[in-house]
């Protein structure tokens, strides 16, 4: 029970957001190479423009978050928030009044 507990304050969750322009054709794809470019680095989509990656620490989150600032297009507004296990799996999340299943959490392997 301690180490679950330890585990889902140690284990994070980056968060990206984005509203990135999408006038003209140069926008659009500046916007879709930054999206192509996060998912290569394993972040998945939640919801238009957010998007979510599991990291084991908060040092390993870093590395991710150091990398999605490396790929920040020159205009755009763009979100990056870092949340524990524990307060992701608190999400409510909803289509229209109905409840939906919170997403999947990555299952943690202990070696002893």
């Amino acid at each position: 029970m301690y180490l679950t507990r330890l585990n889902a304050y140690r284990v994070m969750w980056v968060i990206v957001m984005y509203d990135l322009p999408t006038e003209t054709k140069l926008e659009r794809s500046k916007a879709a190479k930054f999206r192509k470019q996060i998912l290569e680095d394993g972040f998945q989509m939640f919801m238009f423009s957010k998007y979510i990656r599991h990291c084991f620490s908060m040092e390993n989150a870093q590395v991710h978050i150091k990398r999605v600032k490396s790929l920040l297009p020159e205009h755009g507004h763009i979100g990056i928030l870092c949340v524990t296990d524990k307060q992701f799996g608190e999400i409510q999340v909803y289509h229209g009044k109905k409840q939906i299943e919170s997403p999947n959490t990555v299952q943690q392997l202990e070696l002893f």
